[in-house]
This record gives C-alpha cells, sequence and structure tokens, in this order.
C-alpha cells in the first residue's frame, strides 16, 4: 500500500502519466465515475508542456482532460469567479470526443490540442457571449474571432467560456455589474487583481492550463503578481491587435499568456505570435523560436533594480522588501544585481502615460458615451477616460508623445550597461474585495483609480517586453507580488530565457499552493 495521501493504491500518478502510455490509452473516462475521479488530479497536476505532451503521445485523452477540469471548475468557481459565461459542459464533451478521433486518426490541431481555455472577456470570440464586463454590451455574441483568438482556436484549444474582467478592462481589480467580483487566488476575502484577473485566478487554481489576456497597465503583470503566476507582455507588435479601428494610433495594449511556469507561458507565445498583414508594425520573427528549450547561461550579465524610483512611487510596506528579497535568485545564477535610475522623473513619466491613456481609452470609448443610455450604463472610471480624452488638446497629445520617446531612450540608455531592468508589479498587495480601488497609500493619495498601478506604465510607454514572475509573500495577510523583469526593444526570447533561470533558482514558486487548490486536491 502507498503511504502517500495524495497518491493512494491504484491512482493514476503523474510519472504514470508520462511514462505508461500504452496503460492510459486503454482506459475510458465513460468506464466509471471512480476511475475518473481518481485520475483528475494527477491530469491537473501537468504543466501545459507536459500536458501536451501526454495528449500527442495518446497518455491521457482529451475527453480526461476536460473531465478533470470541469470538476474542478464545479469545485472552485463558485466561490472564486473566474470563469464566465461558460459554455455548456456536453457540449464541451462533444467538442473533447472529436479531438481524441482526430487523435486517433493521427490528427493533432497544434500544441493547444485539446486544452480546455477561457478566453479573456475583452477579446471578440465567435459564438461565446463578450462583454468586455459591461451591461452595453451583455448580448453581443461575436461572428468571428480576434486574431489572437483564433490562432488558439486554430491550434486545438477548446473554449470552455470567458474569464473574468472588470468593465471595460478598467482598473486592476477584476469586478463588473454583469458577473461580480473575480476573487484572490490566495485568500477569496482579497482582491484578484486586472483586468486580466479571471485568467490568473482561473489558472492559479488549476480550472485551465493556459490562459490568455491583454495589457496596457499592467493587465497581464499585476494579476500574475497577486497570484503567484506568470504573465507576459511582449514587445508591441509581437501578438498583432486584429481587429483594430486603428492601425497606426493605438500602440499601447497589446495581447500576451500567462501560465504557472515560464516553459508554458513561452509554448502560447508561439500560438499567439507571429505577423499578421492586417497590422503594419506586426513583428516577422519566427514564433516557434519561444516553443524551444529557454536554458541559458547568465552568469556575470547585470540586473538594474529600479525599485520604487528612489522613493518617487509611493508603495505599501513590505513590497519593496518582498521584492528585494526575490533578486538574490538572479545572484544564484551569476547575475550583478544593482540599483539603477532612470533618467527622466516619475512625474514627467505620469504625466505621459495619463494624457496618452486619455487618448487611447477615451476615443474607444466615446461613441457609448455620446448616448445617454448607454452613458448611464458606464462605471465612473471610464465616463473619467473620456472626459479626460475630450478635454485634449492637440498640442498636449504631440508632447505626450515626445515624452514617450524620452521614456523610451531613458531605458535604452539603461541597457547600455544593464542586460534586463526590475520593478514590482504593483505598488500595494491585494486589497480586500470591497476596496474599489486603493485611496491611499503610505499616507499618500492617490489621484485616479489607477495612480496606485503607475509602477507598469514606464515600460508601457516605452513598448518593451515585460514578464512578470512571482516574487514572494508579504503584507500583514501574506499575500503574493511580483516581478516585473523588463528588456530591451524585442528581446522577447531572452526575457523568458532569464525568467526561466530565475524561477529555476526560486523552488520555493513550484511548491507553494493556494489553500483552495490543495484542499481541492
Amino acid at each position: 500500500m502507498s503511504d502517500n495521501p495524495r497518491h493512494p493504491p491504484g491512482r493514476l500518478t503523474r510519472r504514470t502519466l508520462l511514462a505508461a502510455p500504452a496503460a492510459i490509452a486503454a482506459a475510458n473516462v465513460g468506464a466509471g465515475a471512480a476511475a475518473g475521479a481518481a485520475k483528475a488530479s494527477d491530469v491537473l497536476d501537468l504543466g501545459a508542456t507536459e500536458l501536451a505532451t501526454a495528449i500527442r503521445r495518446k497518455q491521457v485523452s482529451s475527453r480526461e482532460v476536460m473531465t478533470a477540469h470541469l470538476a474542478r471548475f464545479e469545485q472552485l468557481n463558485p466561490r472564486f469567479n473566474a470563469i464566465v459565461s461558460q459554455v455548456r459542459p456536453e457540449r464541451l464533451m462533444d467538442m473533447a470526443t472529436a479531438c481524441d478521433a482526430d487523435a486517433a486518426a493521427g490528427r493533432f490541431r497544434g500544441p493547444l490540442h485539446g486544452f480546455p481555455h477561457a478566453v479573456k472577456d475583452t477579446a471578440p470570440t465567435r459564438g461565446i457571449r463578450t462583454t468586455q464586463g459591461s451591461p452595453i454590451l451583455q448580448d453581443n455574441i461575436p461572428t468571428a474571432d480576434s486574431l489572437v483568438v483564433a490562432r488558439m482556436r486554430d491550434a486545438g484549444a477548446i473554449f470552455v467560456g470567458k474569464s473574468n474582467v472588470p468593465e471595460f478592462a478598467l482598473g486592476s481589480h477584476s469586478f463588473n455589474p454583469l458577473f461580480g467580483t473575480t476573487r484572490n487566488a490566495w485568500n477569496p476575502a482579497f482582491a484578484a487583481g486586472g483586468s486580466t484577473g479571471g485568467g490568473a485566478v482561473a489558472l492559479a487554481l488549476h480550472m485551465v492550463p493556459l490562459a490568455d489576456g491583454s495589457d496596457f497597465g499592467g493587465s497581464l503583470r499585476n494579476p500574475a503578481g497577486w497570484n503567484s503566476v506568470f504573465g507576459f507582455r511582449p514587445s508591441f507588435g509581437r501578438v498583432p491587435s486584429v481587429p483594430s479601428s486603428d492601425v497606426f494610433g493605438q500602440t499601447f495594449a497589446t495581447s500576451g499568456p500567462m501560465a504557472r511556469r515560464v516553459r508554458d507561458l513561452a509554448l502560447l507565445l508561439s500560438v499567439q505570435a507571429g505577423a499578421d498583414p492586417r497590422a503594419p508594425f506586426s513583428l516577422s520573427d519566427d514564433p516557434t523560436a519561444f516553443a524551444r528549450p529557454l536554458d541559458r547561461d547568465w552568469k556575470g550579465r547585470r540586473i538594474g533594480w529600479l525599485g520604487d524610483l528612489q522613493g518617487a512611487l509611493a508603495t505599501e510596506p513590505g513590497v519593496i522588501e518582498t521584492c528585494t528579497n526575490a533578486l538574490a535568485a538572479f545572484r544564484a545564477i551569476g547575475m550583478e544585481v544593482e540599483e539603477a535610475r532612470l533618467a527622466l522623473s516619475a512625474a514627467e513619466m505620469w504625466q505621459t502615460a495619463l494624457t496618452l491613456r486619455f487618448w487611447s481609452v477615451g476615443s474607444d470609448l466615446i461613441d457609448f458615451y455620446h448616448d445617454p443610455t448607454k452613458r448611464a450604463l458606464m462605471k465612473p472610471e471610464a465616463i473619467y477616460e473620456v472626459e479626460g480624452y475630450l478635454a485634449l488638446t492637440g498640442r498636449q497629445v504631440a508632447e505626450a508623445s515626445q515624452g514617450r520617446s524620452r521614456i523610451y531612450q531613458a531605458f535604452r540608455t539603461l541597457f547600455d550597461r544593464y542586460d534586463f531592468v526590475v520593478l514590482p508589479t504593483a505598488q500595494v498587495f491585494p486589497f480586500p474585495v470591497a476596496q474599489r480601488w486603493p485611496k491611499e497609500i503610505a499616507g499618500r493619495a492617490m489621484d485616479s483609480y489607477h495612480r496606485w498601478m503607475e509602477v507598469t506604465l514606464p515600460p508601457t510607454m516605452a513598448g518593451l517586453p515585460t514578464l512578470a514572475v512571482p516574487a514572494g509573500f508579504g503584507g500583514p495577510h501574506k499575500l503574493p507580488i511580483g516581478l516585473q523583469i523588463i528588456g530591451p526593444n524585442h528581446s522577447d526570447l531572452a526575457v523568458l530565457q532569464v525568467g526561466h533561470a530565475y524561477e529555476q533558482a526560486s523552488s520555493w514558486i513550484g511548491q507553494a499552493i493556494p489553500e483552495a487548490r490543495r484542499m481541492a486536491q
């Protein structure tokens, strides 16, 4: 008899999944509820790269994978509210059966063959309600996928629903009047972050093997940091934004991947990335490079630690200390870590970002604002963005564009000395779910709903590849925070490689498990 309570006699283990394809291929998910239950947690324990291998080797079926994830969803989603607009389970099982039929015939659709996946509720998804968390769009069912969604569908993903977001993806707290609030995977009394909050929580609790998202002001980075997973904002153009009504002007937000391990994140990026003729700034590098091994020697290379920008950013006590402690992992892989300084003031960078965000977000929402019926359904933060946009002058936009160029040049100068620079993923630890946004940090008033996420905006303005990695736990409730690893323009692969090395040197990341997931084992 086994003395391991996680693997009682007869249970299908992770090792079995990867080493005994014949026995597993012979298993039938319909053979009985007990057999399915015995396998479920081991299927869920597989990383995305391992899961893709197991499916391709026919060590596990798509039906088994779907059954396990739906069971986890049924168990935990009512409490955490990560996935919304769920597709009917019987329809999902039919799609999984079709994936198995293709696999039996040797037809694999791509790296995500048979993967249950919840698309972020901002991305148009054919046949599935896509609301952006707004009552204005509550009945919106797109007839076509966005480019990134189409690429994931073509790679074999089975869309189980949408991941929850804040209304219009505004703010880093995922609540909206349609679906309610997504709760932090580590403590449901606290916020999950946003706008990719639902994706981060579903990922951390193993409701899905991977998550997609988009990022302007930290939407892939803060939820990753607050749920102790990995999120990547690629270089602009790496994942083309299609469709778009302004392919030249809107160069701030970008889609990207989220995962529990860097190599799994890179696998999803290999699906999402690649040029498209409809996006003039899209990058033509071969995206399959991201699916290759990420191992690399970093001895003697340099990290620049930007911290709180020499005290310019209001930061909750414990954030800088937790992040500083995490820098030891870079030293463990042979890198030098030094304090660094950007040659621009935080005040100047904030004003640049604020102006360009008004210009970008306000222009997207202006038609809703001009319709009195729809305006009445818009949250105050959305109205704030539109009215900020309406108050702009052409000169202000031009000056902000020049300011953005100065931010890029300031980072470029830093990269003459450092291979990468590092910032926290947020200025606070997760706050209580009832709080709309932090009005004060360390005695300093926040003058907007997103000022407390100011730390994410410099790399956004510079268009640089930025990987959010877990940094540890802190604050009065011992909740997660992360680091942003920022690389030079178009150095996406190198950022993932150093993030992979950081992960290998931080064994605690794989060992830390949210209590809700531990109880669900």
